[in-house]
């Protein structure tokens, strides 16, 4: 099974049978029609690229309006991407794939873009500690000194130091599906996701 695009709507609660709340992410995953599907003998790989959403006419290029009308679709999706498939494996241009090929209780991982955080110092974004605050210190929060002495007389490679944060491809494995909304094509994973609300992720097993 290859997955599914989705897009983040926001956490909530939900209580098992038990009684427990469990925090849960709530995803909207597909409908994602195959758009194409990759060969080993055509491309030297074996893939499905999935559609998702829909992108106005005007908005769309030729070239993609052109590559949705050969997959029989009427508009170009708003995101594509590929997922590998299993030797053997039978897919179809055209053919829907939707939230019905998960389980209540399948683990799966998600990716996708984190929030963007800006420029940050290492105590925010390496967790380095911070120096004394007695009496005000002036410069609590800098990372100190890092360049060694007369050899190598310089900063090594590879030290962590501020810098922009966030916005990096995030994946995030082994969650487990909570509960499957098909008539509404939900998905409820135990947990938080990569990214803001909005925000587009891809859902595999």
């Amino acid at each position: 099974m290859p997955g599914l695009i989705g897009k983040k709507i926001g956490m909530m609660r939900i209580f098992s049978e038990e009684g427990f709340q469990v925090p849960v992410t709530v995803i909207e995953a597909g409908p994602c029609s195959i758009v194409q599907v990759k060969s080993e003998d055509q491309d030297g790989y074996q893939a499905i690229q999935l559609g998702f959403g829909s992108k106005k006419a005007k908005r769309a290029s030729r070239a993609e309006i052109g590559h949705s009308a050969t997959a029989g679709l009427e508009v170009a999706p708003s995101l594509l991407r590929e997922f590998p498939i299993e030797d053997g494996a039978e897919y179809e241009v055209g053919q829907e794939l939707t939230v019905e090929q998960f389980e209540a209780g399948d683990r799966v991982k998600v990716t996708g873009r984190s929030k963007g955080r800006g420029f940050q110092g290492v105590v925010k974004r390496h967790g380095f500690a911070m120096r004394p605050a007695s009496h005000g210190h002036p410069m609590s929060r800098i990372p100190g000194s890092m360049g060694p002495g007369t050899d190598p007389s310089r900063v090594i490679k590879g030290k962590r130091l501020p810098g922009r944060m966030g916005g990096t491809r995030t994946t995030i494995r082994n969650l487990q599906v909570v509960r499957v909304d098909g008539e509404r094509n939900l998905l409820f994973v135990k947990g938080g996701v990569p990214g803001a609300r909005n925000g587009y992720v891809l859902v595999s097993k």
